[in-house]
């Protein structure tokens, strides 16, 4: 009996969708990437590719129908263009997340108008229409409040007000690093925040993973709110984890989403859980890739890519088979010219370190860190405890040295 090969489009084929391809040719699938970048690395482990970019919707419609076969289901990872997968799979008529709620998730402020309207726990906020406005509001609410871009990722134009900083600045580089020049201005929550990725089939959710998220460097960033990375297992209680699981069900039924996938963040304040933001695509950044499978032994992305296909998930797939203390962390090196880095060699040949990447190179000059797409490298080490790990993190820390001149 033949059994008929699955055609899988994958948007994007830059090094956050390397899992996303492995894993689907290790299901057997006949994987089609597009990437607008000519040497994105995902080309050459992909069975077709061609050089689209993944925000170019009628170039992508034309290049679906001069294919020769069928596409099955379309699907992204660490990438934040659900609004172009949704858009273009339901041109090919395949399962997806439904376009208007693709638009609402990418889009900051009809996310959280969307959540306030239907009930879904979050901070206050407020849309920003000029400078003045701005002022006013934080007259009224008092500092700290978060300002953000509304269709920005990996902390871009993101800043975090308190008193003293020349806000009118702020605002203006939050504008010009926004598509659409429009930012909105949140309540800053304390708290322990997470990352979570819950898969949705036929209404129902599984979330295969809580990593907390490390905040530990704001005072250094100010006024960037950057993320170092995260680690596994969450500290959070089984008890805090349900009601967060709760929580992403609450989003599920407000974004009217019967079948696909959520990425979460969310804070855990004193008064219980609250969302900052989601996403409706798998996330980059290690977790999909890296923290959850190393820590659990656990592999969602092929879940996320049988819902895509129409294929019945294997939701026991996602018991959990071990759980190892994980981390990821990432260098932030001072600027300047790089002259070399030294300890590579030494980090590498230990076997608890799973990952060792940067993403500069000798002669470059390094810039001030402003968003997430400036950091110069990551590294991902495991352990059988949080005080091993942390030890860990450390020594890669010292031993990774940064020559600059």
């Amino acid at each position: 009996m033949t059994i008929e090969v699955k055609n899988l489009l994958l948007l994007g084929a830059s090094a956050d969708q390397v899992f996303a391809i492995k894993t689907a040719k290790a299901m057997g699938l006949h994987v089609i990437v597009v990437d607008g970048n000519p040497n994105s690395p995902g080309f050459a482990l992909a069975d077709q590719y061609a050089i689209v970019s993944t925000r170019d919707l009628p170039e992508l419609k034309a290049f679906v129908d001069r294919l020769q076969i069928t596409v099955h289901g379309v699907a992204v990872m660490g990438s934040d263009i659900s609004q172009y997968v949704s858009a273009l799979a339901e041109y090919l008529s395949v399962p997806c997340i439904p376009l208007e709620t693709a638009l609402i998730t990418t889009d900051k402020l009809l996310m959280k108008q969307c959540f306030a309207e239907n009930g879904v726990a979050i901070p206050w906020f407020s849309a920003v229409e000029s400078f003045e406005h701005l002022c006013i509001l934080v007259a009224e609410r008092g500092l700290p409040l978060v300002l953000k871009p509304v269709d920005r990722s990996g902390a871009r134009g993101v800043f975090l007000l308190k008193e003293g900083m020349d806000i009118e600045a702020l605002y203006r580089r939050s504008i010009e690093e926004s598509f659409s020049g429009q930012v909105i201005i949140e309540e800053y929550l304390q708290g322990p925040q997470v990352s979570t990725e819950t898969l949705f089939h036929q209404g129902k959710g599984y979330t295969a993973g809580f990593v907390d998220r490390n905040y530990e460097m704001l005072d250094v960033f100010a006024p960037y709110i950057l993320e170092n990375g995260g680690w596994q297992p969450s500290r959070l209680s089984k008890l805090q984890r349900s009601e967060i699981e709760k929580l992403i069900d609450d989003v599920a039924k407000a974004l009217d989403i019967e079948n696909g996938v959520i990425k979460g963040d969310i804070v855990y304040t004193e008064t219980g859980a609250k969302v900052i933001e989601v996403a409706t695509r798998l996330s980059g950044g290690d977790f999909s890739e890296s923290l959850v499978p190393l820590g659990l032994g656990i592999n969602y992305v092929r879940t996320a890519l049988e819902i895509a296909l129409n294929i019945k998930p294997d939701f026991e797939a996602l018991i959990p088979k071990q759980n190892k203390f994980v981390a990821n962390r990432y260098f932030f090196p001072e600027k300047g010219q790089l002259i070399g880095i030294h300890g590579i060699e030494q980090v590498k040949t230990q076997s608890f370190v799973k990952k060792l990447d940067f993403f500069i190179n000798v002669g470059e000059k390094i810039k001030p860190i402003c968003s997430h797409a400036d950091r110069a490298g990551v590294f991902i080490v495991i352990a059988d405890s949080l005080e091993e790990l942390e030890k860990r993190v450390s020594w890669v820390y010292e031993t990774i040295v940064f020559e600059i001149s």
